[in-house]
């Protein structure tokens, strides 16, 4: 399904100025105040979920600008005080790629803006890159995004809260291109109850990942809401409803499950598997 991507990439090509944005809102439906909530590491510490998230963006940055786009004076000034960069946003933002788009006024030099999910502090760094390096060497993609093969762990994570009726991660089919066909909050493709996922038959986990040309957000914005993205709860199917093809690029998973916090029991998960592995 698609190609596989290399986390060795190519040398960017020159030009292409890029920035990586965290958008971050307190407001949620199913867990309010989520970037401020503790998290704590293999040391026992506990840090806000967002510190987290910069933490993973800030290996990846490799020089270029890193912001965290909220517009919460809560979040800007936990943000400040570790000593990360802000940007203040419309509150009417309806989603994270709506407040990425309201910084371009804030960013006149940028070409390439990279949305790195506030709830994704497992996002591996070197998918950060890639994904930055793709859109440096392929000048024809306006959006790319980020998925991985699900592993067995991972696939009974997602069945596991599918069962009980959380809404848990994103999964995404592709074309022959390795173009999104569409992304769902369902398990995506079905698979037999005896069926594990495989090279044969894989289950591809999206994670909150993307990277955009400026003109691919203007387009999104001046699309408006769409009824997909509204039932769905997905911002990214905006594009396919507006015609703008996303690229995904296919990873293996790296020896942890990437788990996003989106209910408050992630949390004890996503500790777990901090106290398994070392974060930057």
């Amino acid at each position: 399904m698609g190609s596989e991507a290399s986390l060795s990439a190519a040398a960017p090509a020159a030009g292409g100025r890029c920035a990586l944005i965290i958008p971050a809102r307190y407001q949620s439906s199913r867990f309010p105040g989520k970037p401020l909530m503790g998290i704590a590491g293999p040391d026992g510490a506990s840090r806000p979920l967002i510190e987290w998230t910069y933490r993973a963006a800030r290996a990846a940055a490799n020089g270029d600008p890193l912001f965290v786009a909220t517009d919460d004076e809560r979040i800007a000034q936990a943000v400040r005080d570790f000593g990360g960069a802000v940007l203040m946003t419309d509150p009417a933002c309806r989603n994270g790629t709506e407040r990425v788009a309201d910084c371009l006024g804030q960013l006149d030099d940028v070409d390439i803006l990279v949305n790195v999910q506030g709830d994704a502090l497992l996002t591996p760094p070197p998918f950060i890159a890639a994904l930055r390096d793709h859109m440096r060497t392929h000048p024809e993609t306006p959006v790319a995004t980020v998925a991985i093969r699900a592993s067995g762990e991972t696939y009974r994570h997602l069945a596991a809260d599918a069962a009980e009726g959380r809404v848990g991660g994103t999964t995404v089919v592709l074309d022959g291109a390795a173009r999104a066909l569409y992304f769902s909050k369902r398990i995506l493709p079905y698979l037999p109850e005896d069926r594990m996922p495989d090279a044969d038959m894989p289950v591809l986990l999206h994670l909150g990942l993307y990277a955009y040309r400026r003109a691919a957000l203007d387009r999104y914005v001046r699309t408006g809401v769409t009824m997909l993205e509204t039932v769905e709860g997905l911002e990214q199917l905006r594009f396919l409803v507006g015609g703008t093809p996303v690229s995904v690029l296919t990873f293996e998973e790296t020896g942890y499950p990437i788990v996003e916090v989106n209910n408050p029991s992630d949390i004890p998960i996503v500790e777990g598997i901090l106290s398994r592995r070392d974060m930057p």
